[in-house]
C-alpha cells in the first residue's frame, strides 16, 4: 500500500480556520467518545477509529469528498491514519490536524482539559 501524502495544519491554523466559520469546512474528530467527553472543540463530528465498521461504508455519505476535511485525535497519529484513509477513498482535501486536542488546548484554548 503507498502512503497517500496530505497537508498538516497548525492548531494555530485550526483557530484561524474555526474563527472564520467557513460553511463547507468539515471537521472530524477520530477519537473515542470518552475522550471527546473529556474534551472536544465544537463543531466537530465525532467518527471514532475503533467504530469504523459503522460508519466506514458510509463515509461518502456522511461527509463531501471534495470540501476541505480536517481531522482530530489526541495527539494526530489516529487522524493521520485517517486522512490516508479518506485520500484512499477519493477525498481531495483532507488535512491533519498536527498535535492534536493536546496541542490546541496548550497552545490555543487553555480552557479545554488536558488528558
Amino acid at each position: 500500500m503507498r502512503e497517500e501524502s496530505f497537508t498538516q495544519v497548525s492548531v494555530e491554523e485550526l483557530s484561524q480556520h474555526l474563527s472564520l466559520q467557513e460553511p463547507n469546512l468539515q471537521l472530524v474528530d477520530v477519537r473515542e467518545p470518552q475522550e471527546v467527553a473529556i474534551a472536544s472543540i465544537d463543531g466537530f463530528v465525532n467518527l471514532p477509529l475503533s467504530q469504523f465498521a459503522s460508519w466506514g461504508e458510509q463515509i461518502q455519505t456522511l461527509l463531501n469528498p471534495h470540501a476541505e476535511t480536517l481531522v482530530l485525535c489526541h495527539h494526530g497519529i489516529r487522524s493521520a491514519q485517517m486522512c490516508q484513509w479518506l485520500i484512499a477513498q477519493g477525498f481531495t482535501n483532507v488535512k491533519n490536524i498536527a498535535g492534536g486536542i493536546d496541542a490546541y488546548s496548550h497552545l490555543v484554548d487553555p480552557s479545554i482539559p488536558q488528558y
